[in-house]
């Protein structure tokens, strides 16, 4: 990714892979796709990811392929946490609490994302601030495996838990600050098991990606299908939720590993040369 960026910095010839022919634009939406899927569960930031991608390749998804992108990761975490979005739906007794509080901690976000919508749109041109939010990314996932000794697991949640974990992830619509690693973050320093607060994450995801998806899909059926196909369309997506099921499996292997402060170093190069170079 680093390379990539100081390649299309220097020889811009590069982004002659970008253009033309219905070939190249599926292979666009491939790479997308793959890059929404991996960047929106490891904890690297998905959107200051997207903003360089489409900045320095000339890469411009539009909201038609943003939708489907989205939906992509959506399918990725039903997958991996199928029994546990049926308990929750059902509302079995043992998925009653952590309904609750994932429906707690996913208000913050929503309310925050609403009345500062316009701020953080501008926060979303300017490429500066997503290499300055990666520095505070890298800084966060450096501490993660720091602390967290403690074993908290769902019985003990508290309210407060939900709140600070839900703040955390409202932080993180700051492009360049990554969702998946605040939020864990956060669970962690809440003393939360490591394979808890990696669930409560993902899981907080579903009603922040299904509900920025639905308002979407409102605007979408105003400007309709744009210049993308159907088959570009399907195939975005599943490049999305394949690169993200994977990406889900790793990092929990990560997290249980304590080995999530390996991406710290990747945020923080990432971060300096796009604050350096760009």
């Amino acid at each position: 990714m680093i390379i990539v960026l100081l390649v299309t910095r220097y020889w811009s010839p590069v982004t002659v892979l970008t253009k033309g022919g219905r070939l190249m634009n599926l292979l666009k939406i491939i790479i997308l796709g793959i890059v929404q899927g991996v960047t929106e569960f490891l904890p690297i930031s998905s959107s200051g990811h997207l903003v360089i991608f489409q900045h320095f390749l000339d890469i411009q998804e539009g909201l038609t392929l943003d939708v489907f992108l989205h939906f992509g990761t959506l399918l990725a975490v039903t997958v991996v946490y199928w029994d546990d979005i049926v308990g929750m739906i059902t509302l079995k007794p043992k998925y009653r609490k952590l309904t609750l509080y994932v429906i707690l901690g996913s208000i913050p976000a929503g309310v925050i994302g609403i009345l500062f919508e316009d701020i953080f749109e501008q926060l979303f041109a300017t490429l500066r601030v997503v290499g300055f939010a990666l520095l505070i990314t890298g800084t966060l996932l450096w501490l993660s495996d720091r602390v967290g000794k403690e074993s908290r697991y769902l019985k003990d949640l508290k309210m407060s838990d939900a709140w600070i974990v839900g703040f955390a992830q409202a932080f993180a619509i700051i492009p360049g600050v990554s969702r998946s690693g605040s939020t864990i973050v956060a669970g962690l320093f809440k003393g939360l098991d490591r394979k808890l607060a990696a669930k409560y994450s993902f899981l907080l995801s579903l009603p922040v990606i299904g509900g920025a998806t639905l308002l979407q899909l409102k605007d979408l059926a105003t400007v309709g299908l744009a210049n993308v196909t159907v088959i570009e369309l399907v195939v975005g997506t599943l490049a999305s939720a394949i690169a993200g099921y994977f990406s889900i499996k790793l990092l929990l292997k990560l997290i249980n590993q304590e080995k999530l402060s390996i991406f710290a170093y990747y945020c923080w190069v990432l971060g300096i040369s796009v604050i350096l170079f760009f």
